[in-house]
C-alpha cells in the first residue's frame, strides 16, 4: 500500500521569518491573525461611540458553545477538501488570506451594490477588477464581481442579447450547461456547436453555423469543467469578426491559467489565452483558482459603453456620491464587500503575475503532466486524453465500456472508504464508447455509455502527492471486487 507524507516545514517558521501557511499547518497564526482583526474593528466601532447592545440579541454563553459543538461536529461530515488526497470536484478551501480580509470586512458587513453600502470595499473591488482586466488584456473595460460564475455569465448574455437582438448564442457541447439554462431565461435561442475528438469547438461546424448569419454571439471556454479543455480562443475570435459576431469566453474555471499561458513545460497554450485581450467580454471565478470563498464571480465586457443597457435608477439608494456606483452595472443588488475585501488582500500578497497567483497554479499543471505519463506507462489504466490545464480524465483497461463503468465506480467508492490517513478521493465522468472511440480507444459498447476517471490537481501541495495517487488507484484496482 502506498503512503504519502507532507515536507512543509513547521508552521510560522522560514528562515526567521514568521509565515502564514495555508492547511491545518497555519491553524495557529491563522487564529492570531484573526483575533487580531476582530480587536481592530471592535476599537474602529467604538470611535463612533458606545451603546448597549438590545438584550433580544443576547445569546447564553453555554448555548453558544453547544451549539457550536454540533456545528463543528456535523462540519465533520464533509470531504477533506483541503487535502491533496482529494482530486475530486472543483472544491478546496480559500487561503488563509482571503479568510482574514472576508471576515475583517464581515464585522461591518458592506453592501457592494452602492456606494452608500460599501466605500471602502467597493473602491477595493474596483482596483481587482481593474487587475483582472490587466491580467486579461482590456485596455479599457467595464466590470464587477457577481456571487458567482452562473450569475456572471448571466450578464454577459443579457449584454449579448440586447447588442444582437433576435440572434442566437452558439457554445460547444461541452461547455457548461449554464448558457443552455441563461439562453432559455433569457429569452434566447441557444445552440450548441460539436466538439472534436479533444473536447474543444468544432471550428468547420462553427464556421458553416456562421455563415447562416443568425448568430449574435458565439462563447468560447477557457476550460470545461468537464476535461479542462481550452476552446481555440484566437481562431474563434477570428471566425466572428469575419461574420460580425461577437466573442464571450467563459473562463470561469480556466481563467487564472492567463498567467501561466507561456507555451513552456509546465505552462499551458499561450494563444487561446492572449487572443482573450480581443473578445467582447470574459467571465472568470476568484473562488475556483483565485484562492477565495464562495462565492466570488465577476464578470468583465471590453467596451464600457456597455453601461447603458444596465441603465436604471432608484429614489432612495444611489445618494451619497456622483460617481459610478456598482450596482448601476450590475444585474444584482446586494452585494457581499467582504468578498471584494478577501480578493483585495489576496491579491496584495499572490499579485496576478507568473511569480506571484501563477506560482500557486504551475504545480498543479505539473501534476496533471506527470501523473499523465505515469497512467500512459500504466498497464492498467488508459489516458482518456492529454489534460490542458489541471484537469485528469484516464480510465481502467477493461474490454467492455460496463467493465469500465464498474472499476471506475470501484475505485471512487471504495477510495473514500479506506482508513483516512489512506482515503483517496477521485471523481467520474460519463462518457460513450464514440466519445473513447474518439480518441483511439476501443472498448466494446455493451452498455449506453459508462463513468471513468476524473481528477481536479487544482491544490499545489498534490504535486507531490502524484505517486501515492497513482499507486492507491492501482492498489484498488488490484485488490478490490469490482
Amino acid at each position: 500500500m502506498a503512503t504519502s507524507s507532507g515536507n512543509a516545514s513547521p508552521a510560522g517558521q522560514d528562515g526567521g521569518r514568521r509565515m502564514l501557511r495555508s492547511g491545518p499547518a497555519g491553524a495557529a497564526e491563522l487564529g492570531e491573525q484573526l483575533r487580531a482583526a476582530v480587536a481592530h474593528m471592535a476599537r474602529w466601532m467604538d470611535e463612533y461611540g458606545g451603546f448597549s447592545p438590545h438584550p433580544a440579541l443576547d445569546v447564553e454563553v453555554g448555548a453558544l458553545e453547544r451549539a457550536t459543538d454540533e456545528l463543528r461536529t456535523r462540519l465533520r461530515e464533509n470531504y477533506p477538501f483541503f487535502h491533496p488526497r482529494y482530486v475530486g470536484q472543483m472544491l478546496k478551501p480559500p487561503h488563509p488570506v482571503a479568510v482574514i480580509g472576508y471576515l475583517t470586512a464581515m464585522m461591518i458587513n458592506p453592501n457592494n451594490h452602492a456606494l452608500d453600502g460599501g466605500p471602502a470595499t467597493a473602491r477595493m473591488e474596483r482596483e481587482v477588477v481593474s487587475q483582472l482586466a490587466a491580467m486579461f488584456g482590456f485596455d479599457q473595460h467595464l466590470g464587477h464581481l457577481t456571487s458567482s460564475g452562473t450569475i456572471a455569465n448571466l450578464e454577459a448574455l443579457f449584454v449579448a442579447r440586447q447588442t444582437h437582438p433576435g440572434k442566437t448564442v452558439a457554445y460547444s457541447a461541452d461547455a457548461h450547461y449554464t448558457h443552455a439554462r441563461m439562453c432559455h431565461l433569457l429569452g434566447m435561442d441557444g445552440t450548441v456547436v460539436p466538439t472534436v475528438a479533444d473536447g474543444t469547438m468544432d471550428l468547420q461546424a462553427l464556421e458553416e453555423l456562421l455563415r447562416t448569419g443568425g448568430v449574435g454571439t458565439v462563447v468560447a471556454t477557457t476550460g470545461t469543467t468537464g476535461l479542462g479543455a481550452v476552446d481555440p480562443v484566437h481562431d474563434i475570435v477570428a471566425l466572428c469578426r469575419h461574420y460580425g459576431a461577437r466573442v464571450h469566453v467563459d473562463a470561469a474555471y480556466g481563467g487564472f491559467f492567463r498567467l501561466i499561458a507561456d507555451d513552456s513545460p509546465d505552462g499551458v497554450a499561450a494563444a487561446p489565452f492572449a487572443a482573450i485581450a480581443d473578445c467582447d467580454s470574459v467571465v472568470v471565478d476568484p473562488h475556483k483558482h483565485g484562492l477565495q470563498p464562495y462565492g466570488c464571480g465577476a464578470v468583465l465586457f471590453r467596451d464600457p459603453g456597455v453601461a447603458r443597457h444596465y441603465l436604471h435608477d432608484s429614489p432612495y439608494t444611489y445618494f451619497t456620491s456622483d460617481d459610478l456606483h456598482l450596482g448601476e452595472i450590475s444585474l444584482e443588488c446586494s452585494r457581499a464587500g467582504a468578498a471584494a475585501a478577501a480578493l483585495w488582500l489576496t491579491l496584495r500578497l499572490l499579485p496576478l503575475t507568473p511569480e506571484g497567483l501563477g506560482a500557486v497554479l504551475r504545480p498543479g499543471r505539473r501534476a496533471a503532466l506527470v501523473w499523465a505519463q505515469q497512467i500512459t506507462a500504466s498497464e492498467q489504466l488508459s489516458l482518456y486524453q492529454h489534460p490542458q490545464l489541471d484537469i485528469l480524465t484516464y480510465f481502467p483497461n477493461r474490454d467492455r465500456l460496463s467493465l469500465v463503468d464498474r472499476a471506475s465506480a470501484h475505485v471512487l467508492t471504495q477510495g473514500m472508504r479506506l482508513p483516512s490517513t489512506q482515503s483517496l478521493f477521485v471523481a467520474t465522468y460519463t462518457a460513450d464508447a464514440a466519445a473513447l472511440a474518439a480518441r483511439g480507444h476501443q472498448v466494446v459498447a455493451d452498455v449506453p455509455h459508462g463513468r471513468i476517471l476524473r481528477s481536479v490537481l487544482m491544490k499545489p501541495e498534490t504535486e507531490q502527492h502524484v505517486p501515492f495517487l497513482h499507486e492507491q488507484v492501482l492498489d484498488l484496482l488490484a485488490g478490490g471486487h469490482e
